[in-house]
């Protein structure tokens, strides 16, 4: 999943997209002003926006209520220094779908992280399946007919995503942009490597193969029927 961080104390920063690409593995750009982050936000696709307020240039409410105006649906979580309760009503009714108060835990904000983007890709649990594939989105575990299957980091994430995009048919270019940060196109040469050996290790217990590779188009995932690979 890839994550746009918009906050401009270095250190936070820092602190937030090490944690968010450490453990969920999400794809994380980092923005330190308002005016960069409505650029980002309109030029590029993201699951989730980690949004400060207090911004240079332009404020994160301004933000805010740019992505909303402009029909961006795209899930953001505050981060806010503002205990008042009419602050935190005025964000939620600009758009903000959740928030946290600083100081705040990092894990606290992970699994908002993960639960924001849980509930914008329409998925509440944390169980995904597909067929007879399974995924443990809590415990980044995956099943195909029961039994257990060994991925990396890179095919974890690239399964997820398509996890949550079933027979719909994601370029390259759409998986490295969301596997990958600002430099995905030095790494466009490994992802047919993490797509077929993903594929190998699902095809490990099952007679039918699982991702298809349409040439010139991308991958789509799909299990009621053989696929060619």
């Amino acid at each position: 999943m890839r994550v746009l961080l918009v906050e401009d104390e270095v250190r936070l920063a820092e602190n937030v997209a090490a944690a968010l690409r450490e453990g969920p593995g999400f794809a994380v750009d980092h923005a330190e002003d308002g005016e960069t982050a409505s650029d980002l936000a309109g030029n590029r696709c993201y699951d989730l926006i980690i949004l400060d307020l207090n911004l240079p240039r332009v404020d994160g409410p301004t933000v805010l209520r740019r992505l909303r105006a402009r029909g961006d649906s795209t899930a953001v979580l505050v981060l806010t220094a503002r205990f008042e309760r009419e602050s935190i009503v005025e964000l939620l009714n600009a758009g903000a779908d959740d928030y946290l108060t600083k100081p705040f835990d990092l894990g606290e904000l992970i699994a908002r992280a993960k639960a924001l983007i849980r509930r914008g890709k329409g998925v509440a649990a944390t169980a995904l399946r597909l067929g007879d594939i399974e995924m443990n989105t809590a415990e980044q575990m995956v099943f195909r007919g029961g039994q257990p299957i060994t991925l990396s980091p890179m095919e974890y994430k690239i399964l997820e995503y398509l996890m949550h995009r079933p027979r719909l048919v994601v370029s390259k270019r759409e998986l490295l942009e969301h596997m990958y940060d600002y430099n995905w196109e030095h790494h466009s040469n490994v992802i047919e490597a993490h797509v077929s050996n993903l594929r190998r290790k699902l095809n490990q217990h099952a007679e039918t193969s699982s991702i298809e590779t349409l040439r010139g188009r991308g991958y789509r995932l799909q299990i009621d029927r053989e696929v060619a690979g």
